[in-house]
């Protein structure tokens, strides 16, 4: 079977053309042009700005035109992650899309549903010509993934609505009125190569399969950070064995990403090879129990001999940048007072990475609900990583998103799903970023509300978007629609 096969049909051959189009983060001149072709084909009105966030405008349905003015807004850009057995280039592959049983997947890549789904889904209301609607707009922006850019980017009456349904959440049955903010910190630390010393055994040591997921959302759950555990294992490595030596390291992709997999080249006495061997044993078997509930049997953790590199990482600079990451804060960092059972203030040890200049280069991503609370955590990783001598800056920062409980549009919402599906939706706030807190600084009045279709495993290769959910979900879109236009 196939996607195009799946009711409703309009939502899933929308998104089955958005998944024929590459369209990564940073790399999305092939997105921005699908969109303008294709609503030209449509006969839609279509616009551009500079920063590349596309508008689509649909009139009202004739007899609704006082209706108020509804913006329907997902964001072009999909995370690019997959498999490391996975062969598949971003920048010029589609997306294979797999229907298993409830479910929808890809082969071995992320689906691409976030935010695939909110576009497919808006541009399925463009095209609906049974649904009565008021003056509706559709857009589409870019880079939401790293930075907000088109968010940040978005001009003063490049869109016009009083209500603002985002459709970048990913469970059915929540309504989210807030968000969380967010910073990266990038930590860079030189380094210099000596000569590989003579006498030792080189290994690669490789952490993969571990689940990884969304930074945000799925924080809280317990799963593996690659980089904090191969930290850890490398940091009481150096204490066990003495001068142990690293020649590679390489792990995680993207800020917003729980990392799954990260390989380090490490060389020890090899009169301590054997002894090494076995606490590469005794560490897979200790996070295998720690880990079993939230991840699963499946994750690898290995050590195979490889030959000796010519160069290695000067040592104290490798066991500096190890110290630093083993003490980086990661995980949740506090919960809400405001919100019960909300995390309000996480920690991402995203990722490492050696870079051209002979630069170690490592990302962590703050998010808070409390913009202060986001800045503390962000400066204790600055104050952490400035005392191995490293230069420390911060990108992508992003405000919150605050509650309005008494919002117009949530009330309509909220009547929706009871009458329709016979059950209250929950109302939440997320620990996760949207361009909600973004919007409202620039349309300052501006009614709002988050929902989608239920998504699991975002932002890594096990994503899958559940069919009966984009079901109901494109029927709730559509009763909220009619509702507003009364």
């Amino acid at each position: 079977m196939k996607i195009t096969d799946l009711e409703p049909k309009l939502v899933w051959q929308c998104f089955d053309e958005i998944t024929k189009v590459p369209r990564p983060t940073h790399h999305l001149e092939k997105m921005k042009q699908f969109l303008v072709d294709w609503a030209n084909r449509h006969n839609i009105e279509v616009a551009t700005d500079e920063v590349g966030n596309v508008v689509m405008r649909k009139p009202a349905t004739p007899g609704h035109e006082n209706a108020p003015r509804i913006i329907l807004q997902g964001h072009q850009d999909m995370v690019a992650e997959k498999r490391g057995d996975k062969k598949h280039d971003f920048l010029t592959d589609p997306i294979t899309t797999i229907v298993d049983g409830e479910w929808v997947k890809a082969d071995g890549t992320t689906l691409g549903a976030d935010n695939g789904m909110g576009c497919a889904s808006a541009m399925a209301a463009l095209l609906d010509d049974t649904l009565v609607h008021g003056p509706m707009e559709c857009l589409f922006t870019v880079d939401e993934e790293q930075g907000l850019i088109g968010a940040n980017g978005l001009q003063p009456g490049f869109v016009s609505g009083d209500i603002l349904l985002n459709l970048d959440s990913e469970e059915h049955g929540q309504l989210v009125i807030g968000c969380a903010g967010g910073k990266v910190t990038v930590i860079e630390l030189p380094y210099k190569r000596t000569a590989a010393p003579g006498g030792q055994c080189f290994y690669r040591v490789h952490l993969d399969h571990l689940k990884g997921g969304h930074s945000g959302m799925e924080i809280g759950l317990g799963r593996g950070n690659a980089c904090q555990q191969m930290a850890r294992f490398l940091w009481e490595s150096f204490d066990r064995f003495g001068g142990i030596t690293i020649a590679e390291i390489d792990g995680g992709n993207l800020a917003n990403a729980i990392p799954r997999e990260i390989k380090a080249v490490v060389g020890v006495d090899c009169d301590a090879a054997e002894d090494f061997e076995r606490y590469v044993r005794e560490f897979s078997d200790m996070i295998h129990a720690e880990f079993l509930l939230a991840e699963g049997p499946d994750f690898t953790f290995t050590a195979r001999p490889v030959e000796r590199p010519a160069e290695v990482i000067e040592p104290e600079t490798a066991f500096r940048l190890i110290s630093a990451m083993f003490a980086c804060p990661n995980g949740v960092q506090g919960m809400s007072n405001a919100v019960e059972g909300l995390i309000e203030t996480s920690c991402n040890l995203a990722s490492v990475k050696m870079k051209d200049g002979d630069i170690l280069r490592v990302e962590v991503h703050i998010r808070s609900s409390v913009d202060s609370r986001r800045d503390e955590v962000a400066d204790r990783v600055k104050a952490l990583f400035r005392m191995i001598g490293a230069s420390v800056s911060f990108d992508d920062a992003y405000v919150g998103w605050a509650p309005n409980p008494e919002s117009a549009v949530l009330k309509v919402a909220e009547k929706s799903f009871e009458d329709l599906f016979g059950r209250k939706p929950r109302v939440e706030a997320l620990h996760a970023g949207l361009e909600c807190g973004l919007f409202l600084e620039k349309m300052p009045g501006l009614d709002m509300i988050s929902f989608g279709p239920t998504l699991k495993d975002i932002h890594s290769p096990g994503e899958k978007a559940n069919i009966r959910s984009v079901q109901e979900f494109w029927q709730f879109l559509r009763e909220i629609i009619t509702r507003l236009a009364k």
